[in-house]
């Protein structure tokens, strides 16, 4: 199970908790049901923390800019993910945006409405304080893989993290769906486009993936894991 998945959870009936139909009788005001057109931001720099976001249908970018102006990618989030969570610990405003990759649609909740349902759920407010520290050590191992990995590790740390989150074993592999593009990849790894597509190239010559635009299967965790510890 995704572990940064709202709707799989087991002892939550989130999609009844986020219905937006249910929502719309029993809280008029703090939350609603909305779907954002690609490129469409979702919310911006320096703007008020006062939601969290859900997605339901769709992908979202979180990024922050440089001084210079430079946009720097920090996550891309799919359906069941949560995002505008520093609200919930004490961000005030945005330090960073979120923006549509495509048509996107999301349940939003006021921070009070949010907290209001943690008090009442205990598995749900330790599970978004897990989603919290997650992403903090995520951030800080991030960090450290900048200062001291080479671009070639980043990204074949990256393929094997991506397949531990979002992956589905079938059988010895693993299959993430939806993959991600080769700028995309590069944007998340601090590495150009091109360094991506020939290491993708050279890990599927040596049959330990292959990819589409739809789709990465890892034939070998164990091979990918060797390939990562190598100069």
């Amino acid at each position: 199970m995704d572990k940064q998945s709202l709707w799989y959870l087991e002892n939550i009936d989130m999609k009844g908790m986020l219905d937006p139909e249910k929502m719309a009788e029993n809280h008029s005001d703090s939350s609603n049901h909305r779907t954002f057109k690609k490129s469409e931001y979702i919310y911006m720099p320096d703007e008020h923390a006062d939601k969290v976001f859900f997605i339901n249908e769709g992908r979202i970018k979180i990024g922050t800019y440089s001084e210079t102006g430079k946009e720097i990618t920090k996550s891309i989030l799919t359906h069941g993910e949560v995002f505008g969570e520093l609200s919930l610990i004490g961000e005030t405003k945005r330090k960073d945006f979120a923006i549509a990759m495509e048509e996107t649609s999301v349940y939003i909740m006021s921070v009070d409405e949010m907290k209001s349902m943690m008090k009442k759920h205990s598995t749900l407010s330790l599970f978004m304080m897990n989603i919290i520290g997650s992403r903090v050590l995520e951030m800080e191992q991030r960090l450290e893989s900048l200062v001291f990995k080479d671009s070639r590790t980043r990204i074949v740390e990256f393929l094997e993290n991506l397949a531990k989150k979002k992956g589905q074993r079938i059988g010895y592999e693993m299959l993430v769906r939806k993959f991600l593009t080769h700028q995309e990849i590069a944007n998340l790894t601090a590495t150009s486009r091109q360094t991506v597509t020939t290491v993708l190239n050279e890990l599927r010559t040596k049959n330990i993936l292959t990819f589409n635009r739809q789709r990465l299967l890892i034939r070998d965790m164990e091979l990918l894991r060797t390939e990562a510890k190598l100069d």
